[in-house]
């Protein structure tokens, strides 16, 4: 479809300001510009400022990890999308972190794209169920409402600006559990997720929307996960903090686009 391909490291809650510049420095150092391989960090808000200004926009972007839907206000601790305007070009909003730790629920996290948008800031919208709602057989479920919820006040104009992360809670390796999910398991939530796009803004718009997935993703098993149809690129934590592994994924997807 001509689409780029995606490669998004959250660092979470590791790294401090100086620790970021140096891993930053020697990422960009390391890489060549990719024309169809968009390589995102969402390193933490204290850091992303400084990182701003040393940041070469050509080889990668920066995300936040998380933001306020509220621009302005007494909010105290929170920061807004409208103050990370113009230092960010996406954000991360649903990750099951921030669902399951911080207790955002659908509606939250809606107001939250709606945010981004409204301050011209990429949404990444994670999705994805529990270790107990899979078994359960609710897969489906969760991801669709999820979803929709995500979306519910995204217009059809406004779709092609937010990137759909799915992300299995049950394959991330934070939360204890070691199994990781399998390609055809992605290849059928994505499927899913492509349906309902379409239901909502129609077949065309939904095969140009970027999908991608997250859950233990490595280099060992990024190329599986980027060849599994309708996924336009990976979300990872793990292995974005370690140097060699993120510029190896980085290298497996310019392969596979390839």
């Amino acid at each position: 479809m001509g689409m780029k391909t995606y490669v998004v490291g959250n660092w979470k809650l590791n790294f401090n300001v100086g620790e970021s510049s140096i891993y930053l420095h020697k990422l960009q150092k390391s890489l060549p510009n990719y024309r169809d391989v968009e390589v995102v960090v969402a390193p933490s808000m204290l850091a992303l400022q400084p990182l701003s200004l040393q940041i070469d926009r050509h080889k990668m972007k920066l995300a936040a990890q998380n933001a306020f839907y509220r621009d302005y206000g007494a909010f105290t601790g929170e920061t807004s999308f409208a103050q990370l305007r113009g230092i960010v070009d996406y954000c991360i909003i649903g990750h099951s972190e921030r669902r399951h730790i911080f207790g955002e629920d659908d509606k939250m996290v809606g107001k939250k794209v709606e945010a981004a948008l409204r301050n011209k800031i990429t949404p990444i919208l994670c999705i994805g169920e529990t270790e107990s709602e899979r078994s359960f057989g609710e897969t489906a479920d969760v991801v669709r409402d999820q979803l929709l919820s995500g979306l519910r006040d995204v217009a059809e104009e406004e779709i092609d600006k937010v990137l759909i992360a799915y992300e299995p809670v049950w394959a991330i390796s934070t939360t204890g559990h070691s199994k990781l999910a399998s390609p055809d398991e992605v290849a059928e939530v994505v499927k899913l997720i492509r349906k309902t796009l379409s239901e909502l803004y129609g077949e065309k718009v939904a095969e140009a929307t970027s999908v991608l997935f997250g859950g233990s993703v490595n280099p060992s098993n990024a190329g599986a996960y980027l060849t599994v149809p309708g996924v336009n690129g990976l979300l990872m934590g793990g292995s974005s903090l370690i140097l060699s592994e993120f510029a190896d994924i980085i290298d497996i997807a310019k392969r596979v686009k390839s």
